[in-house]
């Protein structure tokens, strides 16, 4: 055989290989300008970077490797190790990492059974995005008003439940809790998913059992506008592997997290289009050590109002918001409701003075987002699209669905929103000193305009 009919001959049959190997070698995706990139997004100055990158080398990275969670390269990815310590923290079976607390909502209520025809029920008071993912999931939101402890009021939600009813959106906000026993009580009678709604306060606890994991689903933010995490970031949590599963198959494409990504579903109902809401790598390396601090911040604040309010007088005009479970709070906001809105104003022009930040939204004050009846986008029934689904959906309208929202529905919550005044203790690092202070100014400001009266109502 000649030598150019050997070079043709096919490498499985014992010709030589086309491709040897090759000259040009791979190099990582990512290098020394993205790194620095990110050390000054942390805050890094200039000089400490000049510094870093003396020091470091592309050679130095594994070309391999990506930034991804899926295909990283590595054994276990930054968002493997998130959700893993986050079942730790919260000692439940099931956690799963998503972009923010938005989409962790809108994977519960998916996972829920939330769709065309269906009603939750969710608090007067709490964020726009409670109700709005029940929109997204195209579902219809049903406001039940709240009580002194400005959370979900459970004696009056047995009246809103209705055949479409389907679950219960509790939201522990501000740092406190809501009544979780009657609420579940309820839930369980009628058959109705909980999805608690945990995003302001992460680490609370009721009864001994931290929030997110009473309910079938917990949903939390991990972000830079909450008491942890640094950038945008989200939470699932829940005891029960199908809505696992159900809320991963919305926020991972529809089913990449399964074993056998492609294959045919395993039972039905399995599969269904979904979109992307998975945690980025980075956001993840980030809110490992976020999470792992939450114990540490939620005792720091506890610790600081619970000083402050053993320090405080009674006064007759002033109600101390309720607290359901006073060792579960995480503390960093002090609210009560002044007799009136002109005592209000006053109060709070003269603690800021005393150097204590607080407001009143009062009587005149504009919309807020985390009032019921200014939730536009629900309460004006606008749906993204010309058929203004779900709240003319066909669907809804057969099983006799006909949502209505105006202000005075949660009389409860009209009045105290406007009317509630916050003290708000953002730094966690109040020395004893500190708190003494602040306990200092308040009785200062409260004995000028107001009663001292021993058998008004306590703060704890």
């Amino acid at each position: 055989m000649s030598q150019s009919s050997l070079s043709e001959k096919l490498a499985i049959e014992g010709g030589p290989k086309a491709v040897a190997q090759f000259e040009g070698q791979p190099r990582p995706r990512h290098g020394i300008d993205e790194f620095l990139s990110i050390a000054e997004r942390f805050g890094f100055s200039e000089a400490a970077r000049a510094r870093m990158r003396e020091v470091i080398s592309e050679d130095d990275l594994t070309p391999e490797l990506t930034l991804a969670h899926y295909g990283s390269g590595l054994p276990q990815t930054k968002v493997d190790t998130f959700e893993e310590q986050a079942r730790k923290i919260f000692g439940i079976e099931y956690a799963l990492g998503v972009t923010s607390g938005t989409a962790a909502l809108h994977s519960a209520f998916v996972a829920a059974g939330v769709g065309p025809g269906t009603e939750v029920i969710c608090p007067a008071i709490g964020f726009f995005a409670t109700a709005s993912e029940v929109v997204m999931a195209k579902g219809i939101p049903v406001f039940c008003d709240v009580d002194q402890s400005l959370s979900m009021d459970p004696a009056k939600i047995e009246a809103l439940i209705t055949p479409r009813t389907v679950a219960i959106a509790p939201t522990h906000v501000w740092g406190t809790v809501c009544d979780m026993d009657p609420i579940m009580a309820i839930a369980r009678k009628h058959n109705l998913k909980v999805i608690e709604d945990c995003a302001q306060s992460p680490g609370a606890r009721y009864k001994g059992r931290y929030v997110g994991t009473i309910g079938d689903l917990g949903c939390f933010s991990i972000s830079c506008y909450k008491i942890i995490g640094a950038g945008e970031g989200g939470l699932v949590l829940t005891h029960d592997q199908r809505l696992w599963e159900r809320a991963a198959g919305l926020a991972e494409a529809g089913g990449l997290w399964r074993p056998k990504r492609f294959a045919p579903p395993r039972y039905p109902g399995e599969l269904f289009p979904g979109t992307n809401y998975r945690l980025s790598e980075l956001e993840a390396a980030v809110d490992i050590y976020q999470l792992a601090k939450l114990p540490g911040v939620v005792n720091r604040f506890h610790t600081a109002k619970m000083q402050i309010l053993q320090e405080l007088k009674t006064f007759k005009e002033i109600t101390p918001r309720k607290m359901y479970d006073v060792a579960g709070e995480i503390g960093y906001t002090i609210c009560f409701f002044p007799e009136t809105f002109e005592l209000g104003h006053k109060i709070v022009s003269a603690l800021n003075a005393e150097g204590i930040q607080c407001h009143m939204r009062g009587a005149e004050a504009g919309p807020d987002w985390h009032q019921y009846s200014h939730m536009f986008a629900i309460t004006q029934k606008t749906g993204p699209t010309p058929d203004n689904c779900p709240f003319e959906c066909p669907l809804y309208l057969a099983r006799g669905g006909h949502a209505e929202y105006a202000r005075g529905d949660c009389p409860v919550a009209d009045d105290l929103y406007d009317r509630a005044i916050w003290i708000w203790l953002r730094n966690q690092w109040l020395t004893a000193n500190d708190c003494h202070n602040i306990a200092h100014g308040i009785n200062k400001v409260l004995s000028a305009y107001c009663t001292e009266d021993a058998q008004a109502t306590r703060w704890i």
